[in-house]
């Protein structure tokens, strides 16, 4: 088997937290999460097995560095900050996915950590204050992104699992057999990852008008108490 493509390599006296992180992508996206270890990534660098720990404690706190350079292809900066706030959303939420799905074996690396670079701690203020300043107090906007969030995430994951083969293993029956009905017709005429727009949509609609609701019901508790 020959070795996957990884980043070129800096100078030995360079080699850093971001390379690493980056390399370890790269060999998860080439071989699989499954087949990951400290050792095999010293291997295909062709560095000492432990180099790795100098940079990081163990192999989970390398895989936070693995999420960290998922969230980078973002690129927050040029999201659409000054469109109004569902539109800012919902680009998120689609380069989110199309991150997560350029990398089907890293998707649940990414969906069970936290990440916490300062790329996504900057993207998070940014976030709350545009949804705070269109009239969200921040406790409710956090939870306006946590939703979209793990919307996004768990379709990418239900996605890349098939992408990894799922898909192969489906009962579903043949056309002309007597089992097909209108549900396997239903799956002929859809494709597993064309509901994200639907789902998506349905969320931001949802949000807003819930947020009409909490408006509309503070200004009738504020009118009724004589504010």
């Amino acid at each position: 088997m020959s070795d996957p493509a990884v980043p070129p390599a800096p100078t030995r006296r360079a080699l850093n937290r971001e390379y690493l992180a980056a390399a370890a992508l790269a060999l998860i996206d080439a071989e699989g999460l499954r087949k990951f270890s400290m050792r095999r990534l010293g291997a295909v660098l062709n560095v000492d097995p432990m180099a790795a720990y100098r940079h990081f404690a163990d192999q989970e706190e390398l895989f936070d560095g693995v999420a960290e350079a998922l969230f980078a292809e973002l690129d927050i900066d040029s999201l659409p900050w000054q469109e109004p706030w569902q539109r800012l959303a919902g680009q998120y939420c689609r380069r989110l996915r199309d991150v997560l799905l350029r990398h089907p074996h890293a998707v649940s690396v990414f969906a069970t950590r936290p990440v916490r670079s300062p790329a996504s701690i900057e993207m998070g203020v940014r976030a709350v204050a545009k949804l705070r300043d269109a009239g969200l107090p921040p406790p409710t906007a956090l939870r306006v992104l946590r939703c979209l969030r793990e919307f996004t995430i768990g379709h990418a994951l239900s996605v890349s699992t098939l992408q990894l083969g799922a898909q192969r293993r489906s009962r579903k029956p043949d056309k002309g057999s007597p089992r097909y009905n209108l549900l396997a017709q239903a799956a002929d005429e859809t494709a597993p990852d064309d509901h994200f727009e639907t789902g998506l949509r349905a969320m931001l609609r949802g949000i807003e008008e819930s947020l009409g609701d909490q408006r509309s019901t503070g200004l009738a508790r504020g009118e009724s108490a004589g504010l």
